[in-house]
């Protein structure tokens, strides 16, 4: 079962619990879904987008919403930020486990074994592999960092 079938299940089971606010929050990602798939026929791409492009879709908008959230705390708009908070934890139940920091330690030198990487130039090459494979289960935005502290060592 696909991603995108994990997604529309619990759609569907959110219209028979009448749960509003999940409803919504899943509406709001098949919406995303189906225009990433728009676009990609837009390409010259057949079909609809796979796993892998879900989980990208899915890590932005809980990126998304933690700085909306972020923003209204600031604003002092305490609701608002719940809500977005909310949409979050709905979100999150579709992406895989993340993984702690010494998992990510372990999983930036494997990618750094894999392509030989020697030094900072090499960085893009890394992301790349992490990205490939650990979409959803990292925030490469704190990633950048831990592989130049890992390149800087080896």
């Amino acid at each position: 079962m696909t991603l995108r079938d994990d997604i529309n299940t619990a759609l569907k089971q959110a219209m028979r619990d009448r749960a509003a606010d999940r409803l919504s929050t899943l509406r709001l990602v098949t919406a995303a879904i189906k225009d990433r798939d728009i676009a990609a026929r837009g390409n010259g791409d057949e079909g609809s987008v796979g796993d892998d492009e879900v989980l990208g879709i899915l890590s932005k908008m809980v990126k998304q919403r933690q700085e909306s959230a972020r923003t209204y705390e600031e604003g002092g708009r305490l609701d608002l930020a719940e809500r977005e908070l909310n949409e979050i934890t709905v979100i999150e139940e579709f992406l895989p486990k993340k993984l702690d920091d010494g998992e990510i330690i372990a999983a930036i030198d494997a990618a750094i074994a894999e392509i030989g990487a020697s030094s900072i130039r090499d960085m893009g090459k890394i992301m790349g592999v992490l990205k490939s494979k650990y979409t959803g289960q990292m925030d490469f935005g704190q990633v950048g960092p831990m592989v130049k502290d890992q390149l800087n060592k080896g």
